[in-house]
């Protein structure tokens, strides 16, 4: 859902700082609850001298791209290089996508990965996660919130998992969802009908592992997962914030406006004028607003 932008494509505004030194990142393969490989990328955060931001300190960003990305896409390396300016950023390839193993089941397992990639943060010493994810993403952060307790005991519904078993460490401190599906199904625009016939069709699926690099699993949902509007009440009192484009091609207002009303008085929903779908729509000015709303939770 993040290939084949809706709407405007943001461009990076993003130059380097006089004042910004970064360290070299750090790149390994993580290993899931039911055990698969999955690359992934640490990068510290850029030291800025700006006295009008507070110290990056122990927050870190682990980003969770859309469906066809990966951890070497441009789009999602833009989005890196704009949180380092807040924190560290942990990315990562879901399975099926780059070089990460297994195969995509479009939202459902990539739950496992997530939590992966923040139990890796955590080890790395940090002990404030933002969670940030854009379409397929986003529904994977809101739906990781939900089932994962700060304890590290899952919560009800995870127990349809093999390997989410909720290990200390796994849960989020803030989630951000960017251009998320509100529910499971949806054909009612041509992208996604587009992307049905990807999932679902074998020669859709050769599509997909050679013109986009992401293997998708032919198995359908068994059970179906928590949907992302199921997902939500479950998620409080974690900060939340849900952003939307209101010229996503992919998801019409009514799926944001769904998950704000799941929320009820939590959370905060932003509509954002002339936006398009996920990644490829969210200019560096947006970004910064992710950045320093997330920044000031908790902080």
């Amino acid at each position: 859902m993040s290939n084949g932008p809706a709407g405007h494509v943001a461009r990076s505004t993003v130059r380097p700082h006089s004042e910004t030194t970064r360290r070299t990142p750090l790149r390994t393969f993580l290993h899931t609850g039911d055990g698969v490989s999955v690359d992934s990328v640490y990068d510290p955060a850029a030291v800025v001298y700006d006295s009008s931001r507070p110290p990056a300190g122990d927050l870190v960003f682990v980003v969770a791209h859309g469906f066809t990305g990966d951890v070497d896409r441009p789009h999602v390396r833009r989005v890196v290089e704009a949180f380092t300016r807040y924190g560290a950023v942990v990315t990562f390839s879901f399975r099926g996508h780059g070089a990460s193993g297994g195969r995509s089941t479009v939202g459902d397992r990539e739950v496992l990965d997530l939590a992966a990639a923040v139990r890796w943060a955590r080890e790395l010493g940090h002990t404030r996660v933002v969670t940030v994810g854009f379409s397929m993403g986003g529904s994977v952060v809101l739906r990781h919130a939900a089932l994962y307790r700060p304890e590290g005991e899952e919560r009800e519904g995870c127990e349809g998992y093999e390997g989410c078993e909720g290990r200390a460490g796994a849960h989020t401190d803030v989630v951000v969802s960017v251009s998320a599906p509100a529910r499971w199904y949806y054909r009612g625009t041509a992208p996604m009908r587009k992307l049905h016939w990807l999932v679902t069709r074998p020669e859709g699926r050769l599509v997909g592992r050679y013109g986009f690099r992401t293997r998708i699993h032919h198995r359908e949902w068994n059970p179906v997962p928590l949907s992302p509007v199921e997902a939500v009440p479950r998620i409080a009192p974690t900060p939340l914030l849900i952003v939307h484009g209101d010229r996503d091609g992919y998801f019409p207002l009514d799926h944001p406006r769904m998950l704000a009303e799941a929320a009820g008085g939590h959370g905060e929903l932003w509509l954002e004028p002339g936006m398009g779908h996920a990644e490829h729509a969210a200019d560096d000015k947006l970004l910064a607003r992710i950045g320093d709303w997330a920044g000031a939770q908790g902080g």
